[in-house]
């Protein structure tokens, strides 16, 4: 399963930020619209979509910031499982 399009569809969805369909990767997500309760829905999604646990190191506003960020976080969980 690719991570990318996953991760786009959760945030389109879950986090409620249509705009993640299509922004650049790097695109600050929180300027796109995604609040603080929408990013513990999208924890959630991302945690049931990839079979992973985000550990608490990882648990900051940067690591929810951007597609980009979100992508390589859960890359290197799913690498560690």
């Amino acid at each position: 399963m690719e991570i990318e399009p996953r991760v786009r569809e959760i945030l389109s969805t879950v986090g409620r930020v249509p705009e993640a369909a299509t922004a650049p990767a790097d695109a600050d997500l929180y300027d796109l619209g995604l609040s603080s309760h929408a990013t513990v829905n999208v924890i959630l999604g991302l945690e049931d979509a990839f079979d992973i646990e985000f550990p608490d190191e990882q648990m900051r506003r940067e690591v929810f910031a951007s597609v980009a960020s979100i992508v390589e976080t859960v890359g290197s969980l799913t690498e560690d499982a």
